[in-house]
């Protein structure tokens, strides 16, 4: 079940009351009171131990620590980002160092930046258990302290650590934390542990370091690890599900007699949704797939959907400000500020559908046996994915265990569940033996959830001087909580603030107004990488760069002066503008700048290309990239994901989009699907430049709002003033502007 994005978590609380116990903020962290039969017992028999003085950590006699991984690794490094922050304040030894998935127990391992429950997206997974587990490390420590003076009989103000042991400096002592795990109690009541238990930053040994390795690095290099599609089980079947062309079809007549003939093919499934089809192996239930012969229903509303022409009645509707919204944002009186304005900019910005493309495409193994559930999937959302499993199985959420493999990518599509709805219902037709469901590439083109259809209309107010007096900012999209949590999007009286994500800035404007417009056509839309800051941000800083023109300013100096009061805002956009040369003209080539200060990350781009005037081809040519995440906690894998989003973003600008004729999507698979190839990739550089005393931020997909509007601008830079305001911006689309 996704959840929004909303701060919830720690930061919002007392730092300096705030002890770790059982039951803050909602999440069960239970220190040295977890029930053994909880999720604690299968910590310890992962490290071979039962030293166990939290949910989180088990130390071995050895001297092994195991920690647990609360969040989902789709290849943003958050396996090691978070046991690290358990190990710095604990002062354990890293090279002894074992990092286990946790399991689907929201109630210990739940994150408080998603209520609670077990959810890794919006780049929350860092800030959401930040203070969490820092705390969970400090008073880790002070357990490991007070069993130390027990078997040593001293006072614990004589101890101190160092990694994996503790010292004792007046007689010259020290055990090793295994031998505190042989031998020590653990003391009653516990300590508990407040932000004065910290450590300092000029104490951390870890966090801040670039030569800590990403632990699920060497099994990926070497072949070993586990991804939700190579999970292997005893008595394993393979499914395979054929879904209507038009997303809300029902099968109405299934002829199934060729399909049942293929060698392999054990059971043919009538589905509310579909046809599925069980076997021995994967050939055999794709081929039977095909050789389905299904009359579909034809009530579906998103038979109506053509998405070329639902765009063009977006913009319409954007521009008509008849037409009111939803009342997302408002600060001072931006219609009255804009109807006196000496001058008005009106724009207008559109963004296609969008495929996930993750590499691992969907797929869920599961086990039904009587009323109890088990679960091995490339999930996101483990809370999710038992309470969607359970409504399947007819039993409830606590009967369903969720193993969380590694994800081949996931972008928010994998916090879906219509993927393990497919498992689990095929493993209710053979109960006791578990089903492996795989899509095809053209069924997870296809069947996806998008990121939305949307248009924007920005009008700017600006008096004689060229400063902006008023911003006016509508979206019209479709909703994603309308249908992932509809309670919520009541509530918030049809306001979906993802769809919206990113349209209240920073920069300083007196007045300043955002309506959401929602459009229901009936076609399911989802959560995507950055979500609507990818699309939101690309109107906002290409109107930046429209201002700056209509002044004759320079367009980062401008973002320099509206952000006077921001420094960290005005560092990373400084500090970008050294690394590119920003002043120096290039021959043949243009730059474009673009800021964003999405998920509590300030982050400022510049990109250079060239075009090709006779095709209308961009060539993204480098990417310089700042980026202040508030604390690094690893520089290097920050370094790493701002590459990945500068990637993914210029690949969906100047490629991706999925369209839909009539309901059916016309795209299948990368021949039709376009996504950047490694010749295309721009080179990229990146400087990380964290503010000491700053709140952490999220990483996973801040270097993917700005690189859009930085490649529109170097275009208007190159060629005089020409907008592009479509993404993606496509050589045809690119010709039609030149030619305006």
């Amino acid at each position: 079940m996704p959840i929004r994005t909303v701060a919830l978590h720690s930061r919002a609380l007392s730092r300096r009351s705030f002890l770790i116990m059982a039951g803050s903020f909602g999440v069960a962290v239970a220190l040295g009171g977890l029930p053994r039969e909880a999720s604690g017992a299968a910590v310890a028999s992962a490290a071979g131990g039962n030293y166990r003085p939290n949910a989180w950590v088990t130390i071995a006699a050895d001297g092994t620590v195991t920690i647990m991984s609360p969040a989902s690794e789709m290849g943003q490094g958050i396996m090691t980002t978070l046991p690290l922050l358990i190990a710095e304040e604990m002062d354990a030894d890293w090279d002894r160092i074992r990092i286990v998935q946790a399991p689907s127990d929201a109630a210990t391992y739940g994150n408080p930046g998603f209520y609670g429950i077990q959810l890794t997206g919006g780049s929350e997974s860092t800030r959401g258990y930040y203070d969490l587990l820092r705390l969970t490390g400090a008073q880790t420590r002070k357990i490991i302290l007070a069993s130390a003076a027990g078997i040593l009989d001293v006072p614990v103000s004589e101890l101190a650590t160092e990694p994996g042991r503790v010292l004792h400096g007046p007689s010259g002592r020290s055990l090793g934390y295994g031998e505190v795990a042989a031998a020590g109690e653990f003391p009653d009541p516990l300590p508990q542990a407040t932000e004065a238990d910290l450590k300092s930053r000029d104490r951390w040994r870890y966090i801040g370091r670039r030569d800590i390795p990403r632990v699920d690095v060497p099994s990926k290099v070497d072949g070993t690890a586990t991804y939700g599609i190579d999970v292997q089980l005893p008595g394993l079947l393979y499914g395979a599900v054929l879904r209507a062309p038009v997303q809300g079809e029902r099968p109405e007549t299934i002829d199934d007699a060729q399909a049942r003939a293929v060698p392999g093919v054990t059971h043919i499934v009538p589905l509310p949704y579909g046809v599925g089809i069980i076997g021995e192996t994967v050939e055999a239930t794709h081929r039977a797939k095909d050789l389905l012969h299904v009359t579909w229903s034809t009530s579906s509303r998103v038979r109506n959907y053509t998405s070329g022409q639902l765009l063009e009645h977006y913009r319409d509707v954007a521009r008509d400000l008849s037409q009111p919204g939803v009342n997302a944002f408002s600060e001072g009186d931006a219609e009255t500020a804009i109807a006196a304005a000496a001058t008005v900019i009106e724009a207008d910005y559109m963004s296609d559908l969008v495929y996930h493309a993750t590499m691992e495409p969907m797929n869920a193994t599961a086990r039904v046996t009587g009323d109890t559930v088990e679960i091995w999937a490339p999930t996101q959302g483990p809370t999710g994915t038992q309470r969607f499993a359970a409504e399947v199985a007819g039993t409830t959420p606590e009967k369903v265990k969720v193993n969380t493999m590694l994800l081949g990518g996931g972008f928010g599509r994998k916090a879906e569940a219509d993927f393990i709805v497919d498992a689990v219902s095929l493993a209710k037709e053979v109960e006791g033996r578990p089903v492996k469901v795989i899509w095809s590439r053209e069924d997870d083109v296809r069947h996806d959830k998008f990121r939305p259809l949307e248009a924007q209309h920005i009008q700017v107010g600006l008096d004689a001087q060229g400063n902006i007096v008023g911003w006016r900012h509508r979206i019209v999209a479709d909703s994603i909580f309308a249908r992932t949590m509809p309670d919520l999007f009541a509530s918030q009286g049809g306001h979906d603030d993802v769809v919206t994500e990113g349209a209240h800035f920073n920069y300083a404007v007196p007045a300043h107004r955002i309506d959401y417009i929602r459009q229901d056509n009936g076609l399911d839309i989802g959560f995507w990488f950055a979500v609507g800051v990818g699309y939101t941000r690309f109107g906002i800083e290409c109107v930046i760069d429209e201002i700056a023109a209509s002044r004759g300013t320079d367009p980062l100096q401008l973002r320099l002066e509206l952000l006077k009061d921001q420094p960290r805002a005005r560092n990373v956009i400084e500090t970008v503008a050294r690394m590119a040369d920003w002043s120096r003209p290039r021959d043949g080539r243009a730059l474009g700048v673009a800021y964003s200060d999405a998920f509590g990350s300030h982050c400022a781009q510049i990109a250079e290309i060239s075009l090709d005037r006779q095709t209308g081809a961009i060539r993204v040519h480098k990417v310089w990239c700042a980026v202040d995440p508030g604390v690094a906690i690893q520089p290097r894998h920050i370094e790493g994901m701002m590459i990945v989003g500068i990637t993914n973003g210029t690949s969906h600008a100047l490629f991706e989009q999925i369209n839909i004729v009539d309901g059916e999507v016309q795209e299948g698979n990368f021949d039709t699907y376009r996504v950047i190839r490694m010749s295309e990739a721009p080179e990229i550089e990146v400087a990380v430049v964290p503010t000491s005393g700053s709140p952490v931020g999220g990483m996973g997909q801040a270097g993917l709002p700005p690189v859009g509007p930085a490649i529109a601008n170097a275009v208007a830079r190159l060629t005089g003033g020409v907008r592009l305001r479509h993404y993606p911006f496509l050589p045809e689309r690119v010709l039609a502007a030149l030619n305006a």
